[in-house]
């Protein structure tokens, strides 16, 4: 393999994504894109949830736990209201996603020291939502009544007792609990592995549809050299995005980058070739650009967002689905950025991610070379 035939196909193909402008705009505008949309608008976050109160009650008890709920930055009052069939149609219209009913005799019965029952009606159509908020519920719920059940016993001048249970909570990794700090890094290697695959999926079965296949066949550029020749190019416009994405994460998102940047670019250099190697591969196969272009997406958007763990948890998957996640290398990656990132650890814990995205990306350049023929059929 002669470095200036690789040199001379990677500054042609160069010259073809300078001049044009929708090859260039793919290559560094739609990433930026795709992390600006999915990075505000994807959000596993449950804050804020509206709510609707009917307070049959009206006394300073009710109001004071209705207070717990409204000073919460978990839920937003969204209206009062005053029947069963109001409150019905604040959640049918999805004004309120839950609803809150106090009972006539709620405060009678919290001062006569018994059981004071809460109605909570919850709109179940978003069943991730509904779960946290309920359970966000739940919790003012009892810490109120532990409160009342506290300022009872102080009451009566008996010493408070101690709970039996002294819960220390403390989060690691991510300390205010955002669910943009463990999505934006998956997002960027989602976003790297659909750009890649897509960008050269189109190289070579544009040269069939031009016909200038052909006259590259005819040259004395060997399989090899043409291969790497027009990878360069989308490699180093890869890394170029993979900056931007980084510079992104910690000036846009405030996302923290713990680990070591030297490791996280090396890593994404490696997956980064494997995928530019899949889209060639497609591209060699397809002979289309419309076919390559549909394959592309097939094969790494879709398994990359769904199956690489970056949003769905794998471990919740069913067993059949978690083995098919094995071929997905976008879950290798994602394992990597989230530890890089968020953990801060190096190769020695996630060396066998790192091995199987090596493994990876030589598959692919091997692949590449053995399904591209310098002949014609």
């Amino acid at each position: 393999m002669k470095p200036q035939r690789v040199r001379a196909i990677a500054r042609k193909e160069f010259i073809h994504v300078f001049r044009d402008p929708r090859s260039l705009g793919m290559a560094i505008a739609v990433p930026m894109l795709l992390l600006v949309l999915f990075g505000y608008a994807l959000t596993l976050d449950v804050d804020r949830v509206p709510l609707a109160v009917w307070d049959e009650s009206r006394t300073a008890a009710s109001r004071e736990l209705i207070s717990r709920f409204t000073g919460s930055c978990y839920f937003l009052l969204h209206d009062y209201v005053t029947s069963y069939g109001e409150l019905e149609r604040a959640i049918d219209t999805g004004r309120a996603l839950m609803g809150l009913v106090v009972p006539r005799e709620f405060a009678q019965r919290l001062d006569s020291r018994r059981p004071a029952p809460l109605q909570l009606i919850v709109d179940g159509s978003d069943a991730n939502t509904a779960t946290i908020a309920t359970g966000y519920a739940e919790a003012i719920a009892r810490a109120y009544s532990q409160e009342v059940q506290f300022r009872d016993i102080r009451r009566q001048g008996s010493v408070t007792p101690q709970l039996p249970i002294d819960l220390r909570l403390r989060v690691w990794f991510n300390d205010d609990m955002q669910s943009r700090n463990y999505i934006i890094p998956g997002l960027i290697a989602v976003i790297m592995m659909v750009i890649a695959a897509l960008l050269t999926s189109l190289t070579v079965a544009r040269e069939w549809e031009r016909g200038t296949m052909e006259q590259l066949i005819s040259t004395p550029v060997k399989p090899p050299e043409l291969i790497f020749g027009k990878l360069l190019p989308y490699f180093a416009i890869g890394m170029f995005d993979v900056l931007l994405a980084v510079l992104m994460g910690e000036f846009v998102f405030d996302v923290p980058l713990r680990g070591s940047i030297l490791l996280l670019f090396v890593m994404a250099a490696i997956f980064l070739a494997g995928a530019l190697a899949m889209g060639l591969v497609i591209s060699i196969v397809a002979k289309s650009q419309l076919v390559a272009n549909q394959l592309a997406m097939v094969l790494t958007f879709v398994p990359a967002f769904i199956l690489s763990g970056m949003v769905f948890a794998i471990s919740n998957m069913p067993p059949a689905v978690q083995a098919i996640t094995y071929f997905v290398p976008a879950r290798y990656f994602v394992t990597l950025l989230k530890g890089i990132y968020l953990k801060g650890v190096g190769l020695g814990v996630l060396a066998g991610e790192a091995a199987l995205l090596v493994a990876f990306t030589g598959a692919m350049i091997a692949l590449a070379h053995w399904k591209f023929k310098k002949k014609l059929v």
